[in-house]
């Protein structure tokens, strides 16, 4: 007669084999949903008090949702290198908007493509000219909300997306794997256009009865606390935040309108989905949301991103992955993931290995794995100088969720931030003497993971 601890292990047998019996065989196709200038707390599911997210929310709630997902440089062009390439700015070589200097062999649509997948691009680039002839289907744009169209109308930008990627879900050939990514530019601002954000008109009733909270950081007081290299009116983070949010209406105005961007994107987001689904697709295939970089509401007194405070650098990453079993959706992972570790992680569900340069790691161990694998506790954060130390100064740092340790480079300037006791990084504790000990032991470490970067 069999124990009960045998029974216990026949149970547990059984429950391994009917989870593997719902997994999918063979490489997962793959869909990423790219959005841009949008930080992690621009969900509904992730308690956002205004902005309306419906098809995103329920990505997550058939997925998982990671709330400490960041970029290890926050500007659109290196931050979207980063995710082709699985590396730091510092190995790829990508400082602003050029081309990246890594292989396009080692990038993962080129493993893809050379694997057997058809591989699409559409919508923003910004990694120097597009290279169409690396990519099946590869259509490039951004820039502006509004597009012309050959017939002299224009089309919103966000529209395209979603005409080109139903296009390409429409025309790829049968029998071959298949990977995109749709490349938004909304959330971004339409920089030249004093307006900002453009939505389109029939978004124009959302939030109209809305008001928007104001940060209790943008404040005069908050940006003067800022390093003095900083906190200038030549700084471009500051020139922005006059572009976008230096009057209450214009904050109201500018807000709205980047809110009903993001609604926008949301929607997009869901007919792609039900796309995948018409075609009977999605059973086998990874679709991952995530963004370029983190966003300034206002905090510190700043517009844009670039720098290392957590509202520029902390990006959503929502993960819809058919081997997940029933019983692991609807799962929240606090994991410090990181945007280099996409490109693993979509080689991983192809069943490819990663190229030996690619520094991130596959993240599907944490919601697969029955005993989920030791993981980072700490990253090293770099943006290199844009233009000169006025306009955009170069920044790094040492992240970690208890405590951050921050180092301008121009001008070999430190900053000391307790997140626990200090989440809106606040009080620069760097000159304290009390700290003298944990700044020291945060500035080897630092030493050591930027070395490690490159």
């Amino acid at each position: 007669m069999l124990s009960r601890s045998c029974f216990g292990l026949l149970f547990a047998w059984l429950g391994s084999v009917l989870a593997a019996a719902e997994r999918p065989a063979g490489p997962l196709n793959v869909v990423v949903l790219y959005a841009d200038d949008w930080r992690h707390d621009t969900l509904g599911v992730a308690g956002h008090p205004v902005v309306k997210t419906p098809r995103l929310d329920q990505l997550a709630r058939d997925g998982v949702r990671f709330t400490h997902h960041y970029v290890t440089t926050s500007i659109c062009g290196v931050s979207r290198a980063n995710y082709f390439t699985g590396q730091w700015m510092s190995r790829h070589g990508n400082r602003a908007f050029a081309m990246f200097d890594t292989p396009w062999g080692e990038t993962f649509p080129g493993v893809l493509r050379a694997n057997g997948y058809w591989t699409g691009h559409v919508g923003k680039w910004h990694n120097g000219a597009f290279p169409a002839q690396h990519f099946d289907f590869g259509r490039s744009y951004g820039g502006r909300h509004w597009l012309p169209q050959p017939d002299g109308s224009q089309v919103h930008v966000t529209q395209k997306n979603e005409r080109d990627a139903l296009d390409f879900l429409r025309t790829r050939p049968d029998g071959k794997p298949f990977f995109l990514t749709v490349a938004f530019f909304a959330t971004h601002a339409e920089d030249a256009n004093p307006k900002q954000y453009l939505p389109q008109p029939e978004s124009m009733t959302l939030y109209a009865d809305a008001t928007i909270p104001v940060p209790r950081t943008m404040t005069d007081a908050h940006f003067k606390r800022l390093p003095p290299f900083v906190a200038h009116e030549k700084n471009e983070g500051r020139n922005r935040w006059h572009w976008r949010f230096d009057t209450p209406e214009k904050y109201q105005t500018m807000m709205k309108n980047y809110y009903r961007l993001a609604t926008e994107v949301d929607a997009t987001c869901g007919r792609v989905i039900d796309e995948l689904r018409r075609q009977g697709v999605l059973d086998r295939t990874l679709v991952i949301f995530t963004t370029d970089n983190g966003y300034y509401h206002g905090e510190h007194g700043l517009a844009d991103k670039w720098y290392p405070h957590e509202e520029s650098i902390r990006v959503p990453l929502i993960v819809w992955d058919p081997r997940i079993p029933a019983a692991k959706r609807n799962a929240v992972h606090d994991a410090m993931t990181l945007n280099v570790d996409l490109a693993p992680t979509i080689l991983g569900a192809a069943g490819l290995p990663a190229p030996a340069r690619m520094q991130g790691r596959d993240v599907a161990p944490l919601y697969l794995a029955d005993r989920p694998p030791a993981w980072r506790t700490e990253f090293f954060y770099e943006h290199a100088i844009i233009r000169d130390s006025d306009f955009i100064p170069a920044s790094e740092a040492l992240v970690r969720k208890d405590v951050k340790y921050l180092f301008w480079p121009d001008f070999k300037h430190e900053e000391l931030f307790d997140l626990r006791r200090d989440p809106g990084e606040e009080r620069d504790l760097a000159r304290e003497p009390a700290e003298a000990q944990r700044l020291a032991s945060l500035r080897a470490r630092f030493a050591e993971l930027k070395a490690a970067a490159r």
